[in-house]
């Protein structure tokens, strides 16, 4: 969607937010920080509305990180089915959604794997953390992109916001067929280049908090 709300940093550092911090902190913190950078650029109070798919993204990324991957996955589902309820979302071109359709896919495999091996996501080795790191960020991110597709389409946002006809709303979606899965691919990277030496060094420092989380494993792997 080409608006203001898709050109911040907060879309990249969104994932590792949740993962280190967890779903709940990272979601306070992701709020706090839109918020706060959306009163001192102000570009329009719809910015307000949109941009809380960074803080759902952040919850995301740090409850699959956690292996909370069914509460994830019900998320997901509600949203597809608010958007699929939406008589106009019929009218538009569905494959532009690609990437979000990929994610849902990703997600359903790894719900699938973790019914069959448990520990499928808790590895030993370092190179496998990166696999880990990105299915986090991917799935937070795109939980994001369909949280602000949700509100533009289900919620009428493109008519009471926007005063877009269907021709203006396909087009949007055209642009981000392209525009959005490369700002996606971005932020993974960055997520799993800046992910690894951030969970050592909070390893060692003894700020993770105690219990099962996919997050104390993978650090002590590191360590």
């Amino acid at each position: 969607m080409p608006s203001g709300v898709w050109f911040s940093w907060i879309f990249i550092v969104t994932p590792i937010s949740g993962i280190l911090l967890g779903p709940y902190a990272g979601f306070l913190s992701s709020l706090i920080g839109v918020m706060v950078g959306h009163s001192i650029v102000f570009r329009g109070s719809e910015e307000f509305l949109f941009t809380l798919g960074a803080p759902l993204g952040a919850m995301i990324s740090g409850l699959l990180f956690r292996g909370r991957s069914w509460e994830v996955l019900i998320c997901y589902l509600a949203m597809f089915g608010a958007f699929f309820a939406s008589p106009v979302a019929w009218q538009l071109p569905l494959w532009c959604m690609w990437d979000t359709f990929l994610a849902l896919g990703l997600l359903l495999s790894i719900v699938v794997l973790m019914q069959k091996w448990r520990g499928a996501l808790d590895t030993r080795e370092e190179a496998k953390l990166l696999y880990i790191l990105a299915l986090c960020a991917i799935i937070g991110l795109e939980a994001d992109v369909l949280y602000r597709i949700m509100v533009l389409v289900p919620g009428q946002a493109y008519q009471l916001i926007f005063e877009w006809d269907l021709t203006a709303l396909q087009g949007v979606f055209l642009y981000g067929a392209g525009e959005t899965p490369i700002k996606v691919a971005l932020a993974t990277l960055v997520t799993i280049i800046i992910g690894p030496p951030i969970l050592l060094a909070v390893r060692k420092a003894g700020l993770l908090s105690t219990g099962n989380s996919l997050l104390e494993k993978a650090s002590q792997r590191l360590h």
